[in-house]
């Protein structure tokens, strides 16, 4: 079986694929103004992400996770998700939302072939979750969580951003909340990109001290699987839910890194806050490319820097995460 590894002898079974830059979401930390379409091509064709995902699975992605701006917006998704899921090689294939739609189309979405669903949900207080995203859709995600959950799922999560002074006083809500629910929740950190510095200064909470009070109440870390994402995962005898704590800023965080980034456009980008893009599009419009595009994925690897320069202020070419997908 092909596996991607780089220079740092990192291995690379997990691809995030960014079906498009739109979001219908106005998130304070992420695009508080709302989408902007700046008239530039298109977002890959339904053909194009089934040449592209077949050639990572080719390289040895065996996990694909479709990502925006908001994936669901995409109104041929369930087409995409059938055309990745009948991918030779590819055993799992999650998408993340805001959640807003699932009660319409996440059934369609299962039986498409999609695996594993992760939900944006930055509070549990409705008015605190209108004030961060911009819009009173609480009711309409938390539906559709409860639809997905009965679903079957191989795994439900739950992504909230820690916001200083916005959201960071609800772990006692979320332990509550996970008592008797088979789900997982992911405090996510706080990440300054290119258009938010006066946002990330004022809100940035050190998810490390979360983490600390995690530990202090008797949670304990669970063992990371190949394919996972960069949450450390704690788990606690007394709750069937579990709390993932992804901490970018952290010592030695970027030594587990186990995935590459297409953005909707189709540039490969090795790293979320890296300074260049690479161009697959041009490799995705026939399939006799196929072998082409494979060996351009398997050489880049060598350019895959050990980190990410965030704690010297470096956010690379990612205005927001938008832009690429998180």
């Amino acid at each position: 079986m092909a596996t991607l590894v780089d220079g740092f002898g990192r291995t690379f079974p997990y691809l995030r694929l960014s079906l498009t830059e739109a979001c219908n979401f106005r998130c304070s930390y992420c695009l508080p103004d709302g989408y902007q379409a700046d008239g530039r091509p298109t977002f890959l064709t339904l053909e194009e992400v089934r040449r592209l995902v077949r050639g990572f699975a080719a390289v040895g992605m065996r996990k694909i996770r479709l990502t925006g701006g908001e994936p669901s917006l995409r109104k041929d998704l369930p087409s995409i998700i059938a055309a990745v899921s009948a991918t030779p090689g590819v055993q799992k294939i999650a998408l993340t939302t805001n959640g807003c739609l699932l009660p319409r189309h996440v059934r369609l979405w299962r039986e498409a072939g999609l695996t594993a669903l992760n939900v944006s949900l930055d509070s549990l207080q409705p008015a605190r979750f209108s004030a961060i995203t911009g819009h009173d859709r609480f009711d309409e995600v938390m539906e559709g969580i409860e639809i997905a959950q009965g679903l079957g799922f191989a795994a439900v999560k739950l992504n909230a951003v820690l916001l200083r002074g916005l959201n960071d006083d609800e772990l006692p809500a979320w332990m509550d909340f996970l008592r008797d629910r088979d789900v997982a929740i992911r405090f996510i950190e706080l990440m300054r990109t290119g258009t938010n510095l006066a946002y990330f200064e004022r809100h940035h909470y050190r998810a490390e001290a979360l983490e600390q009070q995690l530990i202090d109440t008797g949670w304990m870390l669970r063992p990371r699987a190949p394919d996972a994402g960069p949450a450390r995962e704690y788990a606690h005898p007394d709750y069937r839910g579990r709390i993932g704590i992804i901490a970018p800023y952290s010592k030695d965080f970027c030594a587990g890194c186990n995935r590459l980034r297409v953005t909707a456009r189709g540039d490969l980008r090795l790293c979320l806050f890296g300074d260049f893009g690479i161009p697959l599009r041009p490799l995705l419009q026939s399939d006799d490319d196929h072998e082409a595009l494979a060996a351009r994925i398997a050489s880049q690897l060598g350019l895959k820097a050990a980190g990410h320069g965030l704690h010297q202020g470096n956010t690379g070419i990612t205005p927001h995460l938008a832009s690429i997908g998180g």
